[in-house]
């Protein structure tokens, strides 16, 4: 049975509903803000109050996704924890760190309830049109729900990683990769930028779009960044955040013994940034808007 219990309602967890009900799903959806809960329930989704609601309106044994920041999902699951029934298998779809899923898995073991962490990349676009999901946990608990993953994914765009916390593993290292990327693209048209050429950026994008060895979406999204904002950017922030797992990478890689001086220091100039804003930042900020809809706009005055 397609029938899911959904928890978060955010950018990315409204459109991987939306997506989900075209793909025949059932889905009862719940979300503190009441308006996210009803802008679902007009696309089809059943409507939850509250987290023991949704429990209630979901069949056994429960399929329930929560799509809720990292900071969020011990308190989520305190409250829906003894509600379940052995059984059920909670799946945690948003960017928790790799070590506190296996420990989650682990507690929800003792109690006869599955769990897997599953790593979505490809921002709201992609909850919508196709995301790339990898995912940890008992395998046979992934191949049971694997029509689900398919569901979300983009074709061919998901995979078992391996034991519990192996999928969050896998998308932290992802998301650190994707800093060194981004920071490279944008040193790079910094520098052409201040060549004296005179090149027209937006060109240079369309050209590196076509077959190049840095042929990519993030270039891709750096074109609609200048087509919508101008080359300049100058709308956009020189000073920019950061998710946290860049950070979770580099200290990940400390522990390792592992060498990773781009991710480090692509780290280190976010956090430089905000007393440092420059162009190599607005762009960095800019391809944040573009693939996460994170507000990126300069603050006036």
């Amino acid at each position: 049975m397609k029938r899911l219990g959904y928890i978060g309602l955010g950018k990315m967890g409204k459109n991987m509903v939306l997506r989900l009900l075209e793909h025949g799903w059932d889905v009862t959806a719940y979300d503190p803000v009441a308006e996210n809960v009803a802008e679902v329930e007009r696309r089809g989704a059943e409507a939850a109050a509250s987290l023991q609601e949704l429990v209630e309106k979901t069949e056994t044994p429960r399929l329930l996704w929560l799509m809720v920041p990292h900071q969020g999902v011990d308190d989520v699951l305190r409250t829906l924890t003894p509600l379940l029934d052995a059984g059920d298998t909670v799946i945690d779809g948003g960017n928790s760190n790799y070590k506190e899923s296996m420990r989650r898995a682990g507690e929800l073991r003792e109690i006869g309830v599955g769990f897997l962490d599953a790593g979505v990349s490809g921002g709201p676009g992609g909850a919508r049109e196709g995301a790339c999901v990898m995912i940890g946990g008992e395998r046979g608990l992934f191949e049971k729900h694997e029509a689900l993953f398919r569901d979300i994914a983009a074709p061919d765009a998901y995979g078992y990683m391996g034991r519990s916390g192996a999928g969050h593993f896998v998308k932290m290292v992802h998301n650190g990769i994707e800093y060194g990327m981004m920071q490279a693209i944008a040193e790079g048209f910094t520098v052409i930028r201040e060549s004296g050429f005179d090149i027209d950026l937006r060109e240079v994008c369309r050209v590196y779009n076509h077959r190049s060895v840095i042929e990519s979406r993030l270039t891709q999204w750096l074109q609609k960044a200048f087509e919508e904002y101008g080359t300049d950017l100058d709308e956009i922030s020189g000073s920019v955040s950061h998710s946290g797992e860049g950070l979770w990478t580099v200290e990940t890689a400390k522990e390792l013994g592992v060498s990773v001086p781009v991710i480090e220091e692509s780290l280190k100039f976010r956090e430089n940034s905000w007393k440092n804003p420059s162009y190599t930042g607005r762009i960095l900020s800019a391809l944040r808007n573009q693939f996460g809809g994170h507000e990126v706009k300069r603050k006036q005055g």
